[in-house]
C-alpha cells in the first residue's frame, strides 16, 4: 500500500467504480469527486451515491479510507458542448471520425478542477479510470494525454501531483476480473448491479452486465467485455501499479 491520501474521479461507471477500489487498497486516505456537466446519462451521479454507501459493507476492511465526496458543477461545459452526451442528437460518428459523445475538453476540464481540489485537499495522487485498450475513442483518454497533463498540473500549481490510470491497458473483460481481484465476488456484484455505463441513461433493462439500452456503444463495449469475463474470469491484465 502506497502512503498518501488520493482524490478519485468518480463518475458512477464501472471504471471509476474499479479505479475507486484499486486507490482504496493503495492509500491511506482517499476522496472522490463527481462532475455535473448535464450528461444525458445523469442518472449516473445517482449511482455514485448507492456504490459509495455500499463500498464499506461490500469491501469492509477498505471502509476507513474511504472519505469525503465531492459534486461539482459544470454546467458550463455541457452548454458550450454539441454532443450527443449533452443533446438529444443521434449517436455515431463526426466527420472527425470521432464518436459523437465525444465532449471535446471534458477530461482536460475535469483533471483541471481535480487537480485544484486535490491541492486544496492535499492530496498528491489522482487516479481516474480512463483507458485506451478498449474504449469509446476519445483522444482525451489516451496514455499521452494524461502524462502531458501530469505535467501541465505539475508545472501550474507548483506541485508534483501523480496522475494514475490502473486500467490504462486492461480491457473491459479484465477490469471486471480486476473488480473480482480487488474485493471478491461482493465488488464484482456491485459493479455489475450498481454501476451505469450507458449513455442513454437506462436503469430499467437489466441484463448479465447490468442495467442499460443494450445497444449504445457503451454497451456494447460493456456487454462484449463481461461475455469474455465469463470465458476468462482470471485478470490477465498488468499487476503492476499503473
Amino acid at each position: 500500500m502506497a502512503a498518501g491520501r488520493a482524490l478519485v474521479l468518480f463518475s458512477g461507471g464501472q471504471d471509476s467504480t474499479t479505479a475507486l477500489a484499486w486507490a482504496l487498497a493503495r492509500f491511506d486516505a482517499v476522496e472522490t469527486v463527481g462532475f455535473d456537466y448535464g450528461q444525458r446519462h445523469r442518472v449516473e451521479l445517482a449511482c455514485r451515491e448507492t456504490i459509495r454507501r455500499a463500498l464499506p459493507h461490500v469491501v469492509p476492511e477498505l471502509a476507513t479510507r474511504l472519505g469525503r465526496d465531492h459534486m461539482l458543477d459544470l454546467a458550463s461545459l455541457g452548454a458550450i458542448s454539441e454532443t450527443a452526451l449533452t443533446r438529444e442528437a443521434e449517436i455515431g460518428f463526426a466527420e472527425t471520425g470521432l464518436p459523437t459523445t465525444f465532449v471535446p475538453g471534458r477530461n482536460l476540464i475535469f483533471l483541471t478542477f481535480a487537480a485544484a481540489l486535490a491541492y486544496r485537499r492535499d492530496c498528491r495522487h489522482i487516479v481516474l479510470g480512463v483507458c485506451e485498450t478498449d474504449y469509446s475513442g476519445y483522444p482525451d483518454c489516451r496514455d499521452d494525454t494524461v502524462k502531458a497533463m501530469q505535467v501541465a498540473l505539475g508545472l501550474g500549481l507548483d506541485r508534483r501531483l501523480v496522475l494514475h490510470t490502473p486500467l490504462m491497458w486492461r480491457d473491459k473483460a479484465q477490469t471486471f476480473a480486476l473488480a473480482r481481484r480487488l474485493g471478491g465476488e461482493p465488488l464484482l456484484d456491485l459493479v455489475v448491479e450498481e454501476s451505469h455505463s450507458c449513455y442513454l441513461g437506462d436503469r430499467e433493462t437489466r441484463h448479465a452486465w447490468g442495467y442499460g439500452c443494450g445497444h449504445c456503444p457503451a454497451c456494447d463495449l460493456r456487454a462484449k467485455g463481461f461475455a469474455a469475463y465469463e470465458l476468462a474470469p482470471d485478470d490477465s491484465g498488468p499487476h503492476h501499479d499503473d
